[in-house]
């Protein structure tokens, strides 16, 4: 016990002697601090904007029900009446933001043609949007690699500079030396960057099952590039060598091929954006102020047969016209929203793939499946949007084709959006590719250093 004591307290004091490699293990840990406490407020606030607008939407619908007190219909009602619907930032939202930083959460919605609500709100500026949020999922796939190799660029060339390099590898068991250098400075930047989370967690109350994937990703992740540190110091170069030969790594494996291949898949697989859907909805509904409603209502009845028995349309303006060129609105770029949605599910699953063998691309995607800040949560929430919008369809239809009155009683019973009903599935088998690959590198740069003799390599 002594003797392990007395060994890492011997490489502590080695760290320690190095100022650049304590300047490092402490600006890592307070970017990964500054990352989760960005995280934790954003998802604070985003929070409390959804009570806010709970509480306001509360007094939109009180002041509908008076106005439907005093002779009000149920198109008028459909019409005025706003509904409000979020998406709940998960436990793990404060780790990664992900698309939560560019797509609403919360939406109010109307029973008029839903396209053109859905995207309304998806301008923004690109300019802006490009940086993307400082979140953990940011100092960890993009940062901490730095730091690695800020660490261990230099583990052996350091001592074959100093002419130690012999004399290290002619003791006996010297594999033991380097298993003991790697391991501490392995276990400091992890601590470092683990910390923050396990106080973020324990302040969002996330579940030991989430909690035990993002320590071991994070791990995982880590032990990669720290393997692909010791493949590339292993060799008899310079450490000024190793060090600009693992950041040309790190620049390919995080920013050049992660960026060749989303343009690959932008250009394999097109994909409109979701404002395009919603200008090809409103021309629809606008032009059909010109058509004849008759021509209108008869496309209408032979898509909802269940209310062509409706009394025919007066002289002048109904609600049920306006509200079927709304539908017919939507269902003319249906077959436009099933691509779209399809290819955007197309993109994410070879994004999944490409995760499998660049590990910043996996582990992005798993910290972004576990706080269900991703495309397919996104997707998830327009899709309870739409059940929900149908349910209102329904029942506002159900009074405006049998002219029932429409009072305060029955706007009681109207439709109540649900939430998500729980948290995404964990990403276990995302994750387990994530980890294999890594510990694969980890182990190939371990095998690479023991095997390190004085004058180069066995």
């Amino acid at each position: 016990m002594n003797f392990s004591i007395d060994w890492l307290t011997f490489e502590w004091r080695l760290i320690a002697r190095s100022r650049l490699s304590v300047v490092a293990l402490l600006l890592l840990l307070v970017l990964s601090t500054l990352s989760v406490w960005s995280g934790v407020q954003e998802v604070a606030r985003q929070r409390d904007t959804i009570a806010q607008l709970a509480a306001l939407q509360a007094q939109d619908a009180a002041v509908a029900t008076t106005r439907n007190a005093t002779g009000g219909n149920a198109g008028s009602a459909a019409y005025y009446t706003f509904h409000h619907t979020w998406d709940a930032p998960a436990d793990a939202a404060f780790l990664a933001l992900g698309l939560r930083d560019v797509a609403p959460y919360a939406l109010r919605i109307r029973a008029l043609g839903l396209q053109a609500q859905l995207y309304e709100g998806e301008t923004f500026n690109p300019e802006v949007a490009l940086p993307g949020r400082f979140d953990f999922a940011f100092v960890l796939i993009y940062l901490a690699p730095l730091f690695v190799i800020a660490l261990l660029h230099d583990l052996v060339s350091s001592e074959r500079q100093s002419g130690r390099l012999r004399m290290l590898a002619a003791m006996p068991d010297g594999g033991r030396l380097w298993r003991r250098r790697v391991a501490l400075r392995f276990a400091l930047l992890l601590a470092c960057l683990v910390l923050p989370v396990l106080a973020g967690a324990g302040w969002a109350g996330l579940d030991m099952g989430a909690s035990v994937i993002v320590l071991a990703v994070a791990a995982s992740y880590l032990a990669f590039w720290i393997g692909v540190s010791l493949l590339v110091g292993a060799h008899g170069r310079r450490s000024v060598t190793n060090a600009t030969a693992l950041m040309g790594v790190w620049a390919v494996l995080t920013l050049v091929l992660p960026t060749l291949a989303n343009v690959a898949l932008t250009r394999a697989i097109p994909v409109h954006q979701g404002v395009d859907l919603m200008l090809a909805q409103r021309q629809v509904v606008h032009g059909a102020w010109e058509v004849p409603r008759d021509e209108t209502m008869r496309k209408f009845y032979l898509g909802h047969p269940q209310w062509q028995h409706s009394a025919p349309l007066p002289e002048g303006f109904h609600w049920k016209w306006y509200f079927a060129f709304h539908q017919l609105g939507d269902e003319s770029v249906a077959g436009q929203v099933q691509q779209y949605r399809a290819g955007l599910l197309a993109r994410q699953a070879w994004t999944d793939r490409l995760g499998w063998v660049l590990p910043g691309v996996g582990v992005q995607a798993v910290l972004h499946r576990l706080a269900a800040t991703d495309l397919p949560a996104q997707l998830a929430y327009q899709q309870r949007i739409s059940s929900f919008h149908e349910a209102l369809r329904n029942f506002y239809y159900g009074y405006l084709f049998t002219d029932l009155p429409f009072g305060p009683a029955q706007a009681a019973h109207q439709p109540v959006f649900a939430p998500a009903p729980g948290a995404a599935p964990a990403p276990w088998r995302a994750a387990a590719a994530v980890c294999l690959l890594a510990w694969l590198v980890f182990a190939a740069g371990a095998w690479r250093l023991v095997r390190i003799k004085g004058g180069g390599e066995r």
